[in-house]
C-alpha cells in the first residue's frame, strides 16, 4: 500500500509546464477489433516516454471515468510534446495512423480527445493522500505552515 502523508504536502515544481489530458471513448463495445488496438497504444507510448528522460514527460496519471480512460500528463514544454507527436520513430505516429485507418472503417466507434494547457505556475494541496498528480511527476514536499493556495500559486496576500 502507497504511503499515506497525513500532512499538508504540496509540489516541488517552479515555473512552466504543460498539462496534457488525453482520453478515449469506446462508442461501439462490441467492435472491439476498432478501439482495443487504441487502448492498447497507450501503455506503449508511456513506456517509451518514461524510458528517455530527455523527452520531455515528468510524469502521468491514467484514470478511468463515465466517459472512458483518461491519462493526465506533465510535460516540461509545449515544444517537447508536439517533438513528440510528431516524431515519425516514435510509437505515437503509426498508432495515430493506425487509428486513422481504422476509424474510417467505422466512424465514430472508437473516440480520442486531447487537451493541451500550457501553465505558466502551477499550486497544488495534498492532505491524507499518497503522493499523486503533479507531486508524484515532479516531486513532493510539506507545505509550508500556514500557506494558502494563492501564497502557493505566488499570489501576494490580500487582507479578509
Amino acid at each position: 500500500m502507497a504511503r499515506i502523508y497525513p500532512q499538508r504536502m504540496t509540489h516541488q515544481h517552479e515555473g512552466p509546464l504543460v498539462v496534457f489530458l488525453i482520453g478515449m471513448r469506446v462508442n461501439r463495445i462490441f467492435r472491439p477489433d476498432l478501439w482495443m488496438p487504441v487502448f492498447m497504444a497507450m501503455p506503449r507510448m508511456l513506456a517509451e516516454l518514461s524510458a528517455d528522460s530527455s523527452s520531455g514527460l515528468l510524469g502521468y496519471r491514467i484514470t478511468v471515468g463515465a466517459g472512458g480512460p483518461l491519462v493526465i500528463q506533465y510535460w516540461k514544454t509545449p515544444e517537447q510534446l508536439y517533438a513528440y507527436a510528431g516524431d515519425t520513430s516514435a510509437e505515437h505516429r503509426p498508432a495515430w495512423a493506425e487509428f486513422n485507418r481504422r476509424a474510417r472503417k467505422v466512424p465514430g466507434a472508437v473516440g480520442i480527445w486531447h487537451e493541451t494547457y500550457a501553465v505558466d505556475r502551477a499550486e497544488s494541496m495534498y492532505v491524507g493522500m499518497p503522493v499523486t498528480g503533479l507531486a508524484a511527476a515532479t516531486g513532493s514536499r510539506e507545505a509550508a505552515a500556514g500557506s494558502r493556495a494563492a501564497q502557493r500559486l505566488g499570489q501576494p496576500r490580500t487582507a479578509a
